[in-house]
């Protein structure tokens, strides 16, 4: 049997979320604390205009996610420790004749920092999987879905400092995480890139997750995070990746056409150099996700850049500035679910 992780451009059946909770991640602050349900809440309900959603709710949040999600949102309630889908949850596959499958990845919160509330999801991608009637596979690698994206044409794209962490991985070899990426999404490539972004390596970062620097629109093509201001560490980074992404080949073989995806001007906040990306968008039925940042020229080029990127979508953008505070984007804090043919 050949599982095969779909690219999110295929038909989605529905998307998964975690709703906030009280904690580190959220804020010490009412304010903060507020704001970050708020934008949890308002990609919910945007999404759920082109797609069912399906919230997963801690019991002690129950009556604010009442009051704050639409009603197409779909609630369930169970514990909830970090509230980053991507990350806790199922990495979704299908068979050869459709058959939905749920990879179950170990999450031991990023590499064990020791703000993070991982144990109440070690069994999350198990829950959704039963939810959603998919054979769930497991796997022993420690791993996010934020730290893989792959082609829809048999390449996976990773970061050898997520993957090959050693607070996740000790002493794996390339080799070894390359055989779980074939057995579990049915990867013939795999593309390494050297690292993330700067902030990413902070302490509530994730050591380097690609979904927030790269991403596949459409096989042979690739978006790459851009920041062109050299004032900033990244663009040194950027030039390594796409040095990198240039000299990679897919599973065919062939070169990948790169398209930069400019970041916004601005350069910090209060915690240090932003990681402000584009990049971390949702793809899903009939349109994208994506985030802003509050500034109309780069935001607008973004926009075109995605809207010719995925055709016939429409592009709805989002203020992410209060996710990306808290450790990430739209990306981040969803996991499509692929339609199965049972």
């Amino acid at each position: 049997m050949t599982w095969t992780m779909p690219p999110e451009t295929a038909p989605q059946e529905r998307v998964w979320m975690a709703f906030p909770r009280e904690g580190s991640t959220l804020g010490e602050t009412s304010a903060e604390r507020e704001a970050g349900y708020a934008a949890w809440a308002e990609v919910a309900n945007t999404t759920a205009d082109f797609i069912g959603v399906t919230m997963i709710v801690d019991p002690s949040e129950t009556r604010r996610a009442k009051t704050m999600l639409a009603g197409a949102v779909e609630i369930v309630e169970r514990p909830v420790g970090e509230f980053w889908m991507r990350d806790t949850g199922p990495t979704f596959v299908l068979d050869e004749s459709g058959r939905l499958g749920a990879v179950d990845w170990v999450f031991n919160g990023w590499g064990g920092h020791a703000w993070s509330n991982a144990e109440p999801d070690e069994d999350m991608a198990r829950f959704i999987a039963g939810l959603a009637g998919a054979e769930c596979l497991s796997s022993e690698l420690v791993n996010e879905g934020g730290g893989l994206h792959v082609d829809g044409a048999g390449t996976v794209f990773l970061t050898e400092t997520v993957q090959r962490d050693p607070n996740r991985n000790p002493g794996i070899a390339r080799a070894k995480v390359e055989q779980e990426m074939a057995r579990l999404l049915g990867a013939r490539q795999t593309v390494w890139l050297s690292q993330g972004l700067t902030r990413d390596y902070d302490d509530f970062g994730t050591s380097g997750h690609v979904d927030i620097v790269a991403t596949s629109p459409a096989p042979g093509l690739i978006l790459l995070h851009a920041q062109n201001n050299p004032e900033h560490p990244d663009h040194q980074v950027m030039a390594l990746i796409k040095r990198e992404l240039t000299a990679a080949r897919d599973a065919d073989g062939n070169p990948y056409e790169i398209i930069d995806m400019p970041a916004p001007e601005q350069l910090r906040d209060d915690h240090g150099w932003v990681d402000y990306s584009y990049i971390n968008h949702l793809v899903t039925n009939g349109a994208v996700i994506a985030c802003g940042f509050g500034e109309d020229r780069a935001d607008g080029a973004a926009r075109e850049i995605l809207a010719h990127a995925y055709p016939n979508r429409t592009i709805a953008m989002l203020d992410s500035r209060e996710l990306f505070a808290r450790g990430g984007g739209i990306h981040c804090i969803t996991q499509q679910q692929p339609k199965s043919v049972t």
